[in-house]
């Protein structure tokens, strides 16, 4: 059994550096050539490094377009996020703490929002009535709408693991609904907010559909819709393409890598032992 399992183990190695490992390294040998060699796509070494010059052009493309897209995918992603871990929290703890007759039907609106795609023409339609289509605003609700099922599916299920004896000893003590949730239970979701704040986090800021639907206009452009800055119908840049795609995947790749334990902590252990 041990020689098997040590098979195993060599064969996921060398799956996971097939599909994670070899396309970065596409992706950064790429964004090292030069225009023309970049052109070919093939999987070779830059006859000459032209990373530095390369960024500077992506940086400098469309009057400094990846500086302002950044801005806006960070105050769409925190400010988004941030809705999302208060929100699903509450939700959470309500439908679980609370038994009710409507519980079920609110379990299965959350389910449907995991598996019902999104209606793109009515949607639109709506923040036009609402005046928020094109707007910062408008686009953060909408990920906060389309993140909140799986908030609150992460949330419920560790809110379970915190025994009732704490809300009722808080409640002795003289706390209301607000305190109870902000003041005790709140501190006791740090491993999973840890989780969603990470997940949610990536998933936000690599969305390219809701930005391109939903804030349309080069003012309110997100890091993803930058790649269309070098790619025409007749031409491509694609030293400078996959450089725009090694910048925007720095980020959410730091955050994983800093925080993978917090996050396998986040789904496999409870807030409270006992």
């Amino acid at each position: 059994m041990r020689p098997i399992g040590y098979i195993v183990g060599i064969i996921g190695i060398a799956v996971t550096a097939v599909v994670f490992i070899l396309p970065f390294a596409f992706i950064l040998l790429t964004a090292m050539k030069p225009k023309q060699e970049a052109n070919l796509l093939q999987f070779s070494w830059p006859t000459e490094i032209q990373l530095w010059q390369n960024i500077v052009d992506v940086v400098q493309a469309r009057d400094f377009m990846l500086i302002i897209a950044f801005i806006n995918s960070t105050i769409l992603t925190v400010a988004s996020v941030t809705l999302m871990v208060i929100f699903g929290a509450m939700i959470a703890y309500v439908l679980q703490r609370r038994k009710s007759w409507i519980n079920p039907w609110i379990n299965g609106l959350v389910l449907a929002g995991l598996i019902i795609p999104p209606a793109v023409v009515p949607t639109i339609w709506v923040m036009q009535t609402l005046g928020i289509f094109k707007t910062l605003p408008g686009l953060i609700l909408i990920e906060v709408a389309f993140g909140l099922s799986f908030t609150v599916l992460m949330m419920r299920a560790f809110i379970s693991t915190i025994p009732k004896e704490i809300d009722e000893a808080a409640i002795v003590d003289g706390a209301g609904p607000m305190r109870l949730f902000f003041q005790v239970i709140l501190p006791l979701l740090r491993g999973v907010i840890v989780t969603v704040v990470v997940v949610q986090s990536v998933f936000v800021f690599n969305d390219f559909q809701n930005p391109l639907y939903f804030l349309p206009g080069d003012k309110n452009a997100t890091v993803q819709l930058t790649l269309f800055n070098f790619q025409s119908q007749f031409n491509t840049s694609y030293n400078l393409l996959f450089t725009n795609i090694l910048l925007i995947t720095i980020p959410p790749l730091i955050m994983y890598i800093f925080f993978q334990r917090q996050i396998v902590a986040g789904m496999t252990s409870g807030a409270v032992k006992g």
